[in-house]
């Protein structure tokens, strides 16, 4: 018996970019439905049950920011913001609505293929009680961390920020979420320690801690623990495929 598709549905306003994504990800294997508006996107969502949702922000009737949230009241279904809105803040309020990811416009055909597929995994990844990346050991069972089969002390809080950055790998997590999470609150004040623990945690982890791999941050949002880290150190140059292909950028 052939296994499903795994099923995505795109809600953008633009017919140019609906088609420009469902022409991309259909070519690699996705079953792709498109809807126009946020309440098209919904009942789209209830009718179909994707597996993951292409949310643009700037739609006409119920905006995108409402969208994701009410997705999120729904169901643990992977969603990516698509948006032109490179404001830091707008980022932060859907990632902090349940948003998994996001990708500014325009961007490259690539680059939204790995995004759809590492958001696949993770919203499918089982619960394990180990996780490996690279030379990183974590046992969450054990409560024990090493690094290339030495172990590595952490603080307490130094390990349960690590602990939930496994638990959310590969997905975007605001500095608000992990305050919330790990000290209890989002007060602002709190966030020269949750910088300090990250950069000892990285110090302890990371092959360079000047030039993460493991652990990265999204400028002005947070962080995101990379299960697969590849190309360059993220302080390093990064080449442009300029090859690649962009997909269209609202106006």
């Amino acid at each position: 018996m052939t296994s499903r598709r795994a099923r995505v549905l795109v809600i953008d306003d633009r017919p140019q970019m609906r088609r420009s994504i469902k022409v991309v990800l259909s070519s690699e294997g996705y079953d792709v439905v498109v809807a126009s508006s946020g309440e098209e996107g919904l009942q789209e969502f209830d009718r179909r049950r994707p597996d993951l949702v292409l949310l643009d922000l700037m739609l006409p009737g119920i905006d995108g920011l409402t969208v994701c949230e009410q997705l999120r009241r729904r169901a643990d279904t992977a969603i990516v913001i698509l948006s032109a809105r490179g404001e830091e803040e707008i980022k932060v309020r859907a990632l902090n609505l349940g948003a998994d990811d996001y990708l500014t416009k325009p961007f490259g055909t690539q680059e939204l293929i790995a995004r759809v597929s590492v958001a696949l995994r993770h919203s499918a990844r089982l619960p394990s009680e180990t996780f490996e990346c690279a030379n990183l050991v974590v046992d969450v069972v054990k409560r024990t961390v090493s690094v290339g089969g030495k172990p590595i002390s952490l603080t307490p809080r130094e390990y349960d920020v690590l602990k939930f950055f496994v638990a959310n790998r590969d997905r975007v997590l605001t500095h608000d979420v992990v305050l919330r999470e790990i000290w209890g609150n989002a007060d602002i004040s709190q966030a020269p320690s949750l910088r300090n623990t990250v950069r000892a945690i990285r110090q302890k982890i990371e092959v360079d801690a000047a030039h993460p791999r493991l652990i990265v941050t999204e400028p002005g949002i947070g962080y995101r623990l990379n299960s697969e880290p590849a190309g360059p150190p993220s302080g390093a140059p990064k080449d442009r495929d300029e090859g690649d292909g962009t997909l269209p950028e609202d106006s």
